[in-house]
């Protein structure tokens, strides 16, 4: 890692808690010619399920980033710079390129993921792999009582990260009721809310962050 890194090490103490929209303003000007003006950031308290997430909404509106302050209010400032500039390549392709179809990670993409990388320091990569915080999160579960509660992978269980029982609004509802015509019956929930973010104690930066984050959030 370059000595210049804008994620090294020594910056998770010095500089544990960057302001998020200092680091948009900052990363569009080094890295985007400043073209990403059309772009807005949005925080929530409640997407437990990705971290992050570009959206065209058209050329007036151009584009919003929303990220998940629950998720990276669990992992370090390298994380969140990382997740950031993901992000932002996935508006520069869709505002600059004309990438309207969002070609997720093709080689437009990568193209510019390996030159922040060289400029930068960083090792943003084409996935997000917050899977444990995600698991961590999703703590409402249900197991079907029918068939399917043996069959593998997931042996009938649901995770969420909302209180809401598996259902019609389910994408996989209809043909499971075709398939299995099982019942769903609540397994665990939290001991806490995830909503609030009442979790279970983390460190003290890590708690530093989440106030960080949360700020952010009210000013969108």
């Amino acid at each position: 890692m370059a000595l210049d890194s804008i994620v090294a090490a020594r910056l998770e103490l010095l500089d544990p808690n960057p302001d998020p929209t200092e680091l948009f303003t900052k990363f569009n000007k080094d890295y985007f010619q400043g073209k990403l003006s059309n772009v807005t950031i949005k925080w929530s308290s409640r997407m437990t399920s990705t971290v992050g997430i570009c959206t065209f909404k058209g050329k007036r509106e151009g584009c919003v980033i929303k990220l998940s302050v629950p998720l990276l209010a669990l992992r370090s400032r390298k994380d969140l710079i990382e997740t950031l500039l993901h992000e932002m390549i996935h508006a520069y392709l869709f505002i600059v390129d004309g990438d309207k179809e969002r070609e997720e990670h093709g080689p437009k993409f990568l193209s510019h993921m390996n030159r922040i990388n060289r400029r930068s320091g960083c090792n943003i990569t084409i996935y997000h792999d917050f899977d444990s915080e995600m698991e961590y999160f999703q703590s409402h579960v249900w197991r079907c009582d029918g068939p399917c509660r043996n069959q593998l992978p997931d042996q009938g269980i649901i995770r969420k990260s909302i209180n809401r029982p598996p259902g019609p609004s389910d994408s996989w509802w209809d043909n499971h009721k075709k398939s299995c015509k099982g019942k769903f019956k609540k397994i665990s929930e939290p001991t806490w809310n995830p909503a609030t973010l009442t979790s279970p104690p983390s460190s003290e930066v890590k708690g530093s962050r989440r106030a960080s984050l949360q700020k952010a959030s009210a000013r969108t």
